[in-house]
This record gives structure tokens, sequence and C-alpha cells, in this order.
């Protein structure tokens, strides 16, 4: 088991780096918008969470290090969910899109595309894109 894994009281392994990574993303602001949080529930329970390990992660959680997945997909995937975390309240501060821009750095995204790749994600969020073709497009500016 990776160490940024933990198990829910029901047998789930599920990858706490990457929920906390969704907790500091919707903290970013100073507050957890009512619509962060039902995101945040929401992705929650695709991980089979229940409500308390969520109100606790939620509670407990506040800082670290993010730990990058190491395929492409997941990577953007990652950082797609922080931009819908981002844009829930449909606003986008300095210090969230900073925390966006870090988060890409830690991924290992190259300098010249990560102001591409973070136009994308927010632009794409905002207009309901789909993550695949949002992905496709990605691929199609990343590999030229």
């Amino acid at each position: 088991m990776n160490f940024t894994d933990f198990v829910t009281h029901h047998g789930k392994r599920v990858n706490k780096d990457y929920f906390v990574t969704l907790i500091q993303a919707s903290r970013t602001d100073g507050k957890i918008a009512p619509v962060e949080l039902e995101m945040l529930y929401k992705e929650g329970k695709k991980f089979g969470l229940t409500d308390p390990e969520i109100e606790k992660l939620i509670a407990t959680e506040s800082s670290h290090t993010y730990h990058a997945p190491y395929s492409l997909n997941d990577k953007f995937e990652h950082l797609y969910n922080v931009a819908i975390i981002i844009l829930a309240d449909e606003v986008v501060t300095d210090s969230e899109k900073k925390l966006l821009r870090k988060f890409a750095i830690e991924a290992g995204f190259d300098d010249k595309v990560i102001e591409d790749l973070l136009d994308l994600l927010l632009d794409g969020v905002r207009k309901n894109t789909d993550e695949e073709d949002l992905f496709a497009e990605f691929k199609k500016t990343l590999f030229r």
C-alpha cells in the first residue's frame, strides 16, 4: 500500500493525498463555500467514504505536500478536479490560481505548457466541457 493511501472502515483503499489536495484547494480563499463542500462530499462518495469520514478529513487535514500520480492522464484528472473545486463558487482568486499552478509544477508539467494548461482547465470547467475532450485538446498542445 502506498503511504499516501488509507483504508476506510469498510476496507476500501483510498488515495488520501488526492482527496486532501481537493480539501486544500477548497480552503485556498480562507473558507470552504457551501458549493465547494458539496463537491468535496461528491468526490468523497466516489471513493466510498462515509459522511463522518469526509467530515473528519475536512476537519483535520489542512496542508500537506502534493504527490502527483505517475500517468499523464491521472495528473490531468487531478488538476481537472482541483479546477472544478476552485470554480465551484464561480470565482477564481489569485491564491487559487497559484495553488493550481503549484500542483501543475509539482506534477512535473513544463513551464512552457502550464499557462496553457491552466487556461484550458479553467475555461473548460467554466464551459462544462467534458474532461476527456479537454485532455485530448491538452495532448494536442503538449505534443505539437
